[in-house]
């Protein structure tokens, strides 16, 4: 080992991490692959199926939208970002993953496009707005350690399965939480729909609200944005759907939405400032049930 090596800079800046970004997003508007600045070997995954670099939404991109979420993790090589694509029918939302080698090229691709053609739950009327908090930088008297972050992250996987009012994260009580582009928390509109959408992030946990998810599975955090505070984990929600009826912890009886076999594969952001949870974002789709991630080989290298 060299000696020296904990005094050499870290290969990977925020900037330079945003500028592999840029120029990815570029080339794929331009549905141009072979301008990307590609590693020897890459893994390229889109909607949880292994793919060829240039098929899938490399043919269908016309455009992106406005809306513009991005996080870095310097110390691991990683790039995130939450935006809108524009393909010929419709504009969805859509999260994509970079892993960034030494030598600044793209080695990793994970990307989720929550096309609501495909959608089997529909979250209507999204709106992709700017959140001030999850570009904030937190002051380091209010930051908490890397692992820490983590384990509120899993705390809240591990609250939401079999959710039975048992909390095992911490929330701030002003927590919002953005799914697909729709504001499921604190949101008289939706609540409208979906009753627990008009409550907050820990008054719905401790509701027991969310008994019907079964299993919280396959869980990663391959970004940690210690600056800003932000955990993105990706995982997938296994619905058995035997549950029927169940009571909250309000004793009313409610029914579960989900009475067969189902999965969400996700992508979640999450923001931490005080030890607690202030503020969530998640885009994800239904896919096969107990479908596998090919990422568990790739990180088996």
């Amino acid at each position: 080992m060299n000696p020296l090596e904990n005094a050499l800079p870290a290969p990977h800046t925020r900037a330079s991490l945003y500028a592999a970004l840029d120029s990815y997003l570029d080339a794929l508007r331009r549905r141009d692959p072979s301008a990307v600045r590609w590693a020897p070997r890459v893994y390229n995954t889109e909607n949880n199926v292994a793919l060829m670099v240039g098929d899938g939404l490399w043919g269908t991109i016309v455009d992106f939208g406005t809306y513009d979420l991005r996080f870095a993790d310097p110390a691991r090589g990683q790039v995130g970002w939450f935006g809108t694509v524009k393909e010929p029918l419709e504009e969805s939302a859509i999260t994509i993953r970079l892993g960034v080698d030494a030598e600044g090229r793209i080695e990793e691709v994970e990307t989720l496009v929550v096309r609501q053609s495909d959608s089997g739950i529909k979250f209507e009327n999204p709106r992709f707005e700017d959140k001030p908090i999850m570009n904030e930088i937190v002051p380091p008297e209010r930051r908490v350690p890397r692992e820490r972050m983590i384990s509120l992250a899993d705390g809240y996987f591990d609250t939401l399965q079999l959710n039975d009012g048992t909390l095992f994260t911490k929330f701030h009580p002003d927590c919002n939480r953005v799914e697909n582009g729709v504001q499921t928390t604190n949101n008289p509109e939706f609540a409208k729909f979906i009753p627990v959408a008009g409550l907050g992030c820990e008054a719905q946990f401790r509701l027991g609200n969310y008994r019907y998810d079964d299993r919280l599975r396959a869980r990663r955090y391959p970004l940690v944005d210690e600056e800003r505070g932000l955990v993105l984990a990706a995982a997938f929600i296994d619905h058995s759907g035997r549950l029927g009826e169940y009571r909250l912890t309000d004793g009313r009886v409610v029914n579960s939405p989900l009475r067969r076999p189902h999965t969400f594969y996700l992508f979640e952001l999450f923001k931490i400032q005080d030890g607690m949870i202030w503020q969530i974002e998640a885009n994800f789709i239904t896919v096969p049930y107990h479908m596998p991630s090919p990422w568990d080989a790739w990180q088996r290298r």
